[in-house]
């Protein structure tokens, strides 16, 4: 299977796991499991700017279009794309990256994973939870649904790592 039918079918699943399953997952009012980033992380990090907001965008407004959630995902998922190559040049190895390793945990390891993954998801979440609320004057309710749904999001986007994603060697 070529490396572009399998980003499709991941997407696919994404997609399905996004809006079917962890949309209608009822923890607690103030958590969320989103999962969506974690494909646009997954992606190579030889993608262009250009073909990550593409790909945000179709995503985004996939899962917006099966939640109604009015556009919440796809300016959440834009804005994730829009920061992933400035901290992925931050966080970035002295000799560059690997074009042979793909951004997953097992490529590249706990501490970088758990850095840049971490940043760029509570930049999502605190952008989602923002325009959620619409209103700064919720800021603390914006700050614990941040906070815990990135918490129980990043803990999921290990564990579905750990289950998808095939260790390099």
């Amino acid at each position: 299977m070529s490396q572009l039918q399998i980003y499709f079918l991941r997407l696919l699943l994404f997609l399905f796991l996004q809006s079917f399953i962890f949309n209608q997952l009822e923890i607690s009012p103030s958590i969320h499991v989103i999962i969506a980033p974690l494909y646009l992380f997954l992606l190579p990090f030889d993608r262009s700017i250009i073909s990550l907001l593409l790909i945000a965008l179709v995503l985004g407004v996939s899962i917006d279009a099966t939640s109604n959630t009015f556009g919440l995902h796809t300016s959440s998922l834009l804005l994730f794309a829009y920061l992933r190559p400035v901290v992925f040049r931050v966080f970035s190895p002295r000799d560059g990256y690997d074009s042979l390793k793909s951004p997953s945990i097992f490529d590249m390891g706990n501490r970088w994973f758990i850095s840049t993954f971490s940043i760029l998801l509570l930049s999502h979440h605190l952008w989602f939870f923002t325009l959620e609320a619409f209103s700064l004057n919720e800021t603390m309710l914006i700050l614990q649904k941040t906070i815990l749904s990135g918490v129980i999001s990043f803990v999921v986007c290990v564990i579905l790592q750990t289950i998808f994603i095939k260790r390099a060697g």
